[in-house]
């Protein structure tokens, strides 16, 4: 399967709405790469205090949806019983460049590509777009824990 919509992703991950960002999953290349479809909308949660007026998707929802991501790329590519009672927790950001901001009422692509990985400590990066133009991207690590 190259392709993963919203209730896959939905089996994957613990997010739920309104915090699951991530749409789409797609191009998936097993543990290595993949990239994910957020669609920001006008009515998204964020946009009625950031900021009414002049809505801008917040940078650290941005880095968020990079680890959501990361993490469904992850679970897809690894055995159920491996990632089932566990959970992705972000461990740090390394980097993270914002470029652009990111309007309401587009679809941010988010290119991401896990850089190695040690036990249950995996390392990425990521470059998100809305129309072929750059408006972020990051390095950050994550690890994947045991649910209690």
């Amino acid at each position: 399967m190259n392709k993963l919509d919203k209730s896959q992703i939905i089996s994957l991950l613990p997010h739920r709405e309104p915090m699951l960002l991530i749409d789409e999953l797609y191009d998936i290349k097993k543990l290595s790469s993949a990239t994910a479809v957020v669609n920001v909308k006008k009515d998204s949660f964020f946009v009625q205090g950031h900021f009414p007026d002049n809505p801008v998707m917040p940078g650290v929802l941005i880095v968020e949806s990079f680890g959501q991501a990361a993490a469904a790329l992850t679970a897809h590519g690894l055995d159920r019983s491996t990632y089932e009672n566990k959970l992705v927790f972000l461990m740090g950001v390394e980097k993270a460049r914002f470029r652009n901001p990111v309007i309401p009422d587009c679809k941010l692509l988010l290119k991401i590509a896990a850089i190695r990985s040690h036990g249950r400590v995996w390392k990425y990066k990521g470059e998100a777009f809305v129309d072929e133009k750059k408006m972020a991207d990051a390095v950050w690590s994550a690890t994947i824990v045991d649910k209690k």
